[in-house]
């Protein structure tokens, strides 16, 4: 995972303050925290998505992104719904580990945690 990227900005472009990069085989998930002309914080996710088309020497790379944008006042809202939403899949499908060996009963919970209070 990257960490902690800053960049300049310029009049059309936010201020990056911190960033994470999250390799998903095709995918990369980008977490940014971004500053506002009012110095306001808020998150940028971004996904993006490798692309090939055709075969061969005639094979072309493009990227599909799709972000969102999350604001302050919308945090606990946004991880309250994710949280749940997570316990639901985890709790119809079990943890999704496939580079780790079985969980044993010393293990206790799920490492799989983002409970966040605000």
């Amino acid at each position: 995972m990257e960490e902690n990227k800053k960049s300049g900005f310029g009049e059309n472009e936010k201020e990056i303050v911190f960033s994470q990069a999250i390799k998903a085989g095709k995918r990369i998930y980008y977490i940014d925290v971004k500053k506002n002309r009012k110095d306001e914080m808020y998150l940028s996710i971004t996904e993006s998505k490798k692309i090939v088309s055709g075969e061969g020497e005639n094979a072309t790379i493009s990227f599909e992104k799709h972000k969102i944008f999350l604001y302050r006042e919308d945090f606990a809202k946004f991880t309250n719904s994710l949280n749940e939403a997570i316990k639901y899949v985890v709790d119809e499908q079990g943890e999704y580990r496939p580079n780790y060996p079985a969980a044993t009963e010393e293990e206790g919970e799920s490492k799989m945690n983002i409970d966040i209070e605000f």
